[in-house]
């Protein structure tokens, strides 16, 4: 009887515990059942926290961002096409709207995306500047084309930027000014050589929101005509100017003019002598800096 109760035992029990799974297996279900962190979330958070790690060195790009301002050295020598903004954006640097293209011996203005608002271009070799250059892009409001070697611009190169309010030419080889958009508040073309001739009479006359206007260090033989009443700082230093009317800057027909936004001319290294003229600045609050006597 003990014999066939001990074969019974074997044969019921033995079997159950060895399809008993591992105490190890137990412990890893628990673990994973019992953990508000999957596996799959590890990975997220470790992905995630890459950029994060970028930003840290202060350049405040995401990973995506300065992969493409990084760009390889065959990526570069891609010439910039109208087909597509990736060639000119790793050229230069293109962020919120704004692209920044400087001391990179670009030779024309490279195709820009459609929003951008803020173009800087300065010191490279462009030589010209084409209608087509900005015909589709009416979000400009500054351009800044300083020290470049421009000769030629086209008439109505600007003519559709109505929103341009900043618009910087200086150091540049012009030898005459383009038409400028109705908007703009500020113009300089400092530093080219600028003849009277190459100034036409009207040129400033509608820009009505015109403050300051730069264009010293040209070849001037006279003040520009028909200057706006909102202009605020005008300079003319060195150049070849020799004579001014009364009405260059007043009204000879209304001495009770008077001038009230001028706050500033330079009109030094000119040769004239500016006490011939006093005339010529009754209706200014402060005299002209310049030579008198």
């Amino acid at each position: 009887m003990k014999t066939l109760q001990t074969t019974i035992f074997l044969f019921v029990f033995v079997p159950s515990v060895n399809s008993a799974p591992p105490i190890q297996q137990e412990s890893l279900q628990v673990y994973e059942y019992d953990t508000d962190v999957t596996m799959g979330s590890l990975i997220q958070q470790d992905y995630e926290m890459q950029p994060k790690d970028i930003r840290k060195d202060g350049t405040n790009v995401s990973l995506d961002t300065s992969l493409r301002l990084q760009g390889d050295d065959s990526e570069r020598n891609v010439p910039p096409t109208k087909d597509t903004n990736l060639p000119t954006c790793l050229l230069c640097v293109c962020l919120s709207g704004s692209v920044y293209c400087e001391e990179i011996d670009i030779e024309a203005v490279p195709p820009l995306p459609k929003e951008t608002a803020y173009l800087y271009a300065r010191f490279n070799k462009i030589k010209r500047i084409a209608v087509s250059d900005f015909a589709d892009i009416t979000t400009l409001r500054r351009i800044d084309f300083s020290g470049n070697r421009i000769e030629e611009i086209e008439d109505g190169a600007f003519s559709k930027l109505l929103l341009l309010e900043e618009l910087s030419l200086a150091e540049n080889r012009l030898l005459k000014l383009p038409v400028l958009p109705p908007k703009l508040t500020t113009f300089n073309a400092n530093q080219n050589r600028i003849k009277s001739r190459g100034i036409k009479a009207n040129a400033f006359k509608k820009l009505t929101n015109l403050a300051y206007l730069y264009l010293g260090h040209n070849a001037l033989e006279s003040v520009p005509l028909n200057l706006p009443e909102s202009l605020r700082i005008l300079h003319l230093q060195y150049n070849n100017i020799t004579t001014i009317t009364d009405d260059t800057f007043c009204k000879s027909n209304n001495t009770r003019y008077i001038r009230t936004s001028m706050d500033e001319i330079r009109m030094e290294g000119n040769p004239i002598l500016l006490a011939k003229h006093v005339n010529a600045f009754s209706c200014l609050r402060t005299l002209p800096v310049g030579t008198y006597y």
